[in-house]
């Protein structure tokens, strides 16, 4: 989700920012302990032979990869096609998918060739060849659908420069283009079954060349195939049957009394964890992996007093990770310390090192240091999203620690407001400090930096009038930070890449236009007769891999 477009692609980012963290509504599980009408972890009610019936409480607005931007969908798409690229299971390592090796790069880093795989054909039984690749990919950029700027801001041309060979040109060098390519909305489809032109989209159906065929789309059922015709490895199953259910209530009921096989998005924070208490019970498998969205602190530098880097800092010493962990959220999310996950090899543990935790001494250093006391006391106002029941929690948390360890010293006015007003208006600095996420649209370092820390026109003294940083509600801006961003986008040794963010994360650490908070974690509930179920770091959900007996 690159912001640099603010007006429009703040809104396509909308889809990402409702649905990331619906698992951490703190809803009460009494409305989930209905009367199980089967015996727990029976076989799914519906399932036949060796399908698989998976359950979810995400809903799909469109599987046209041209359009589709939510994290559902994505996982569809994943299941459903076949990328250039996509990650070796368990990592965040990039391998060829309908490539055959990585790509060669031009000198100036501008010229992408990519040499692709031979008999391979689409689900309509279209042969794929560069051509239809380069179809699918300039489909991506010229119908303008939510996600088409992640490619028509960085892509110049998409060619055929032979049977089995493809040209990229970019408009300028980008070092994770490769990771890019790994996106759920780049798979290739049919050129027979699909139109190039602004807004020609197909919602309801998806014609590609991945393990499964779309049988069936419905509001609240979807039925998958399998594509005898694969390239690759054949699923272990005879198919995939999605079941959209209407609550995170019906979805641990239908786990419960095993109607579906899988569970997987979106349970409330009690539902998670009686699940877990009852799976040496029951005998089902609980998978728990890290998530790869991160929650953060947005900070207005041009509202005072938060225009004082002293008072950022402040701030920052007062967050208390490891409480939030385990008051508001159970345990199911992990304490994060740059606005790079854990996941990623470029993180460093920086709001750790600089201000620990709940740090209260720190937090009174740095007060009076901007000529706060408990006579002249700071006054913050923090916002959060209304429809998030766990932002509530995490705001009043964090106000209650304020008026307990500081005598008065800080004070904190909680405000609340409906989501998609927030986005509207973050750009117009209507917000001293909101509580955020975001999911990265590409596992890579950059996609945690660009969007929050670049500004394309701005200075010190106005902050960030144009670009990422007004976007998020922070309006910072850093000479020296926009110049690490254009290294490290153009720098393709991965070591010195890793040192150039290493820097950036010095840089956020002293400024504080941002304050990581956690980093969400995902579950899958799996029944005790199905093997072969796993998470992959990019929350993905392999299909082909899930067997009966």
């Amino acid at each position: 989700m690159n912001w640099l477009s603010l007006s429009v692609q703040q809104w396509r980012s909308l889809g990402k920012f409702l649905g990331l963290f619906s698992l951490c509504c703190f809803l009460a599980i009494s409305c989930a302990s209905r009367q199980a009408t089967q015996p727990t972890g029976s076989p799914a009610a519906n399932s036949t032979g060796n399908r698989i019936v998976l359950g979810t409480t995400a809903k799909v607005r469109t599987l046209d990869p041209a359009d589709a931007y939510d994290i559902w969908a994505g996982n569809l798409l994943y299941n459903l096609g076949d990328r250039l690229y996509t990650y070796e299971a368990g990592t965040t390592n990039l391998k060829p998918q309908l490539a055959t090796a990585l790509p060669q790069v031009s000198e100036d880093g501008l010229t992408y060739k990519i040499p692709l795989r031979q008999g391979v054909v689409f689900h309509d039984g279209t042969p794929f060849n560069a051509e239809a690749m380069a179809f699918s990919l300039r489909r991506f950029i010229e119908n303008g659908g939510q996600p088409s700027f992640l490619l028509s801001d960085t892509v110049e041309s998409v060619t055929a420069t032979g049977e089995s060979e493809l040209t990229i040109q970019l408009k300028k060098p980008f070092a994770a283009f490769p990771n890019l390519l790994a996106f759920s909305g780049t798979v290739a489809v049919s050129p027979k079954a699909y139109e190039v032109g602004q807004g020609k989209f197909k919602p309801a159906t998806f014609i590609g060349t991945g393990p499964y065929k779309l049988a069936q789309y419905g509001t609240d059922s979807l039925k998958l195939d399998v594509f005898d015709q694969y390239w690759g490895e054949k699923p272990a199953n005879q198919g995939v049957d999605i079941q959209n259910l209407s609550s995170p209530a019906n979805l641990y009921n239908a786990f419960q009394t095993g109607s579906v096989d899988v569970a997987y998005q979106n349970l409330d924070l009690d539902q998670v964890r009686s699940l877990q208490q009852g799976a040496q019970r029951s005998g089902w498998q609980v998978i728990e992996g890290r998530g790869d969205g991160i929650y953060y602190l947005t900070l207005n530098l041009q509202d005072k007093p938060l225009d004082q880097a002293l008072v950022r800092q402040a701030i920052a010493a007062l967050i208390d990770r490891p409480l939030l962990q385990q008051r508001v959220f159970q345990g199911q999310v992990e304490p994060l310390y740059s606005l790079i996950p854990t996941t990623l090899d470029s993180y460093s543990p920086v709001f750790q090192q600089a201000y620990g935790d709940g740090n209260i001494a720190k937090v009174q250093e740095l007060l009076t240091k901007a000529g706060y006391s408990k006579d002249k006391p700071l006054q913050l106002e923090l916002w959060y999203r209304s429809n998030l029941t766990s932002n509530e929690l995490v705001a009043t948390t964090l106000k209650a620690l304020a008026a307990q360890k500081l005598g008065g010293a800080m004070t904190i006015d909680l405000k609340s407001v409906e989501s998609a007003t927030a986005y509207q208006n973050l750009d117009k600095g209507a917000y001293p400090m909101f509580i955020l996420d975001w999911a990265p649209d590409f596992l890579d370092a950059d996609n945690y930096i660009q969007p929050f820390l670049a500004c394309a026109k701005g200075s010190e003294t106005t902050g960030c009038q144009e670009g990422a940083s007004k976007g998020q509600g922070s309006f910072y801006y850093s000479d020296r930070i926009n110049q690490l961003i254009d290294q490290e986008r153009q720098e393709r040794n991965p070591q010195a890449r890793q040192k150039i963010f290493g820097e950036i994360q010095e840089l956020l650490v002293k400024d504080v236009p941002f304050i990581p908070l956690w980093q969400n974690k995902e579950y899958l509930f799996v029944q005790k007769g199905i093997s072969g179920a796993r998470l992959e770091a990019t929350q993905k959900v392999p299909f082909s891999s899930l067997k009966k007996g």
